[in-house]
C-alpha cells in the first residue's frame, strides 16, 4: 500500500459516487484496517471493531437501515466502525502483548488499570464518550489509509443505529459509531470543500 505523507491527506475530499463495478480484495480490507488500528486510544484501550460489510446481501441488509444510501452498496466495502464502552477491566489483556514487546514494565499495569477504574467505572457517560472517541480515531486513520491505497471513502452518520445493533449483531458494550464506505470513486465527485480560515480556528497563547 501507498506511503502515508501530507500531500495524501490534503488530496482527500468525501467520495459520494463509487464504481460499483470495482471490488477490493479481503486482503486489502486487512491492511486497511490493521493502519487503521495505529490510531491512538486512551490507556492502549483499543475498544473499537471494524465490520467489513462486502457482500451484496450484506450491503443491501445495512442499505435499509442506513437511509437507503446508494454508496452503502455501491461502495467495495462499507464498514460499521464500532466503540465499544471503556472499560478498565480489559487493561490488563490490551497491555500484555506492551509488556511482552519490552516497552513497558509489569509492574506499571496496575497503576494503568487502577487509573482506568477511577476514570471510567460507574460513569456511562464517560464511557461512552470514550468509546466514540477511540472509534473516529480508528474511522480518521481508515480515510487517511484508503486515500493513501488510491480509495475513496465517506463517513455516514444517517442509519438507524439501534436497527444496525441489532441486525448485524452488536454486543450491549458496543456502538455503531459511523458508517464507512470505501472503494474506487467514480469521475465526478465534488473536490474537497473550501476550510475555514486557520484564524477562525486557530489560537495561538
Amino acid at each position: 500500500m501507498a506511503t502515508f505523507s501530507t500531500p495524501i491527506i490534503e488530496q482527500r475530499s468525501t467520495t459520494n459516487l463509487f464504481d460499483a463495478t470495482r471490488s477490493i480484495s479481503d486482503e486489502q480490507i486487512h491492511d486497511l484496517i490493521k493502519l487503521a488500528t495505529t490510531a491512538p486510544t486512551s490507556f492502549n484501550l483499543q475498544n473499537w471493531r471494524f465490520i467489513a460489510v462486502r457482500t451484496h446481501e450484506a450491503k443491501a441488509r445495512l442499505r435499509a437501515i442506513g437511509w437507503d444510501q446508494a454508496k452503502i452498496t455501491e461502495a467495495a466495502v462499507t464498514f460499521i466502525v464500532v466503540g465499544q464502552l471503556a472499560d478498565h477491566r480489559t487493561i490488563p489483556a490490551r497491555l500484555a502483548p506492551v509488556v511482552e514487546a519490552g516497552i513497558m514494565p509489569a509492574n506499571m499495569v496496575p497503576g494503568w488499570e487502577g487509573a482506568a477504574k477511577m476514570l471510567y467505572d460507574g460513569k456511562p457517560q464517560v464511557q461512552r464518550d470514550e468509546a466514540v472517541r477511540s472509534a473516529t480515531f480508528g474511522a480518521t486513520t481508515l480515510i487517511h489509509a484508503a486515500q493513501a491505497a488510491g480509495l475513496g471513502s465517506a463517513p455516514m452518520i444517517g442509519f438507524d443505529a439501534p436497527a444496525v445493533a441489532r441486525e448485524f449483531g452488536l454486543g450491549e458494550n458496543e456502538i455503531p459509531v459511523m458508517l464507512l464506505a470505501v472503494g474506487y470513486a467514480l469521475p465526478g465527485n465534488w473536490p474537497r470543500k473550501p476550510r475555514r480560515p486557520l484564524p477562525e480556528v486557530l489560537e495561538l497563547i
